[in-house]
């Protein structure tokens, strides 16, 4: 039995492994377009590889897989898993080392141009014939490591729809002057988006202020309603709402100022004196623009920013991850249309998918 998988990402190099690990003696391909594989994984978690959180759906089974290749792993206080080394090059390495091992073939600078019904592919290296195909290409998401949207125009020309597409995961942008002044700036509060006045999401966590606008893991996890939006053929009005203080009330915060006369001791100077300016001095006002500070939200900081791509192939058009319209033509990873939130989610589900694709290749071949 031969299988193409195209992308030697996390998903490709997983799911050719666990083939491998399922049949040695099948055929193993994998179509690189990047000179190098793996690229996307060294920059994963700040380069050291946040590779899955305890909290995710399947996440024992992950490692349980990675297992298998030796890699130890460690467990921080959010769950977030990471090598025992905290070095992405550890994880690449031991994939890397398998598919030598198992006799997995890499072929880089490697670009599929088609794929047709009978599992064609046509590159600029060649033709190749599978019996199995894999889409492992990643979303749009980090051009320059590999992700240039190609795998959803694979599957759209076998017929797959794929939906709206837009950046997630993303630092947003906006016109207030007040974050550029708070640049650096950071502070732990309830983040919420608006949508021509309509709350849509929120969620508790640090912001971070910037030159640009707004980042930090809870923005990250906000911004795929961001990204949706400004995406679509008309943008409604976006706002970010921050509560600043939401271990008080309204009441509260203003007894409080009332006997010290400004929220320095709360909120520090910076963004103490912003909130006084804003409210003129009123008591009454900083206590609401404290529990509803508005920033106007431009849109997002774009792919190129983006640690994951919002939207993709259908998934009820596949069968686990077989198509449900060309017969054992199979995906994983950011490809479909899953998305999670920051901390290890996103790349537990490229491994996860990847491994789950093998055995359903492994099964259908009875193998």
């Amino acid at each position: 039995m031969t299988t193409i998988i195209v992308g030697a990402g996390a998903g490709g190099l997983a799911c050719a492994i666990r083939l491998k690990q399922n049949h040695p003696n099948c055929d193993v391909t994998i179509l690189e377009r990047m000179p190098v594989p793996g690229k996307k994984i060294l920059a994963t978690g700040n380069g050291r590889c946040n590779l899955s959180n305890i909290n995710a759906k399947h996440s024992n089974d992950v490692l349980d897989f990675f297992s298998t290749l030796g890699l130890i792993t460690r467990t921080d206080n959010e769950g977030r898993i990471y090598p025992y080394s905290n070095q992405a090059s550890t994880v690449l390495d031991l994939l890397l080392n398998a598919c030598s091992k198992l006799g997995v073939k890499i072929i880089t600078e490697c670009m599929v141009t088609k794929i047709d019904g009978n599992l064609c592919l046509t590159t600029d290296k060649g033709i190749f014939n599978a019996d199995a195909v894999v889409i492992a290409t990643g979303g749009k998401a980090q051009k320059a490591l590999g992700s240039d949207g190609s795998g959803y125009t694979l599957l759209k020309s076998l017929g797959h729809t794929i939906t709206d597409l837009s950046p997630a995961l993303v630092q947003l942008t906006s016109s207030s002057k007040y974050t550029h002044l708070l640049k650096g700036k950071r502070v732990k509060c309830n983040a919420a988006i608006y949508l021509d006045n309509k709350k849509m999401i929120s969620e508790y966590g640090e912001v971070l202020f910037t030159d640009y606008g707004l980042s930090g893991i809870v923005i990250m996890n906000l911004s795929n309603t961001v990204g949706k939006n400004f995406s679509a053929s008309k943008p409604k009005k976006c706002h970010a709402v921050l509560d600043l203080i939401p271990d008080m009330s309204e009441e509260q915060i203003i007894k409080y100022l009332n006997h010290f006369h400004s929220l320095q001791g709360i909120l520090g100077k910076d963004l103490s004196d912003i909130i006084e300016k804003q409210a003129e001095g009123d008591t009454v006002k900083m206590s609401k623009f404290a529990k509803n500070w508005k920033l106007i939200i431009t849109g997002t900081k774009g792919y190129d920013f983006a640690q994951i791509t919002g939207g993709g192939a259908k998934n009820d058009e596949f069968n686990g991850y077989e198509s449900r319209i060309i017969k054992n033509l199979y995906v994983c990873g950011e490809v479909l249309d899953m998305q999670f939130p920051c901390g290890g989610y996103n790349l537990n589900f490229a491994w996860y998918s990847a491994i789950s694709a093998a055995d359903q290749i492994t099964n259908s071949k009875g193998i």
